[in-house]
């Protein structure tokens, strides 16, 4: 048996056939489109976010003698205004006493655990960056008034202790009263 050798064709196979470049146009405007969308949420949350920011620098220019051109326009820009802060005190708040606790003992009188309950009586803004240290007293305690001393900081938050009281019955109304109320490095 000989080996043969097939013949060499006349002419090379034929190309495959050429796919339609129809996924590459899809995938190229699928990603134009994504990118468009994130480019405007971009936009969109840098305008927002502009409004509250300020210019990082200003520019001014002394205008040559002589030159008036210039001069309305700097008498025309206004200094940014400044926020004014009611002055607080004594009276600028309004104060409760919150029960948390309460534990009677029969003729022996109670334990009683209370709070500070605050109220703003104030019109106007509270300064947000001062920390103010608010003296309050708590009547009805058996051994005389308990000063406590609660401080108030971004405008609504208050931190205290809570107090204990020993009371003579389980009658005894508590009462409380502002006697102080100081500004923190003031």
């Amino acid at each position: 048996m000989t080996d043969t050798i097939p013949p060499m064709p006349d002419a090379p196979p034929p190309a495959p056939p050429r796919r339609p470049r129809t996924n590459l146009v899809i995938i190229g405007a699928a990603a134009a489109v994504i990118a468009a969308i994130i480019g405007t949420g971009v936009v969109v949350v840098q305008s927002s976010n502009s409004g509250d920011s300020k210019p990082a620098a200003t520019a001014t220019t002394t205008p040559a003698p002589g030159d008036d051109s210039d001069a309305d326009t700097a008498a025309a820009a206004d200094p940014e205004p400044t926020a004014t802060y009611e002055d607080i005190g004594a009276d600028s708040f309004s104060i409760k006493l919150k029960t948390t606790s309460r534990q009677c003992f029969g003729s022996a009188g109670c334990n009683v655990t209370v709070e500070p309950d605050l109220t703003y009586l104030g019109v106007g803004d509270i300064d947000p960056d001062a920390v103010y240290e608010i003296t309050y007293e708590v009547h009805g305690d058996e051994s005389g008034p308990v000063i406590e001393t609660a401080e108030l900081s971004d405008q609504t938050s208050l931190n205290f202790t809570p107090s204990i009281i020993s009371t003579a019955s389980a009658g005894t109304k508590l009462s409380v009263e502002i006697t102080d109320v100081t500004e923190q490095g003031a």
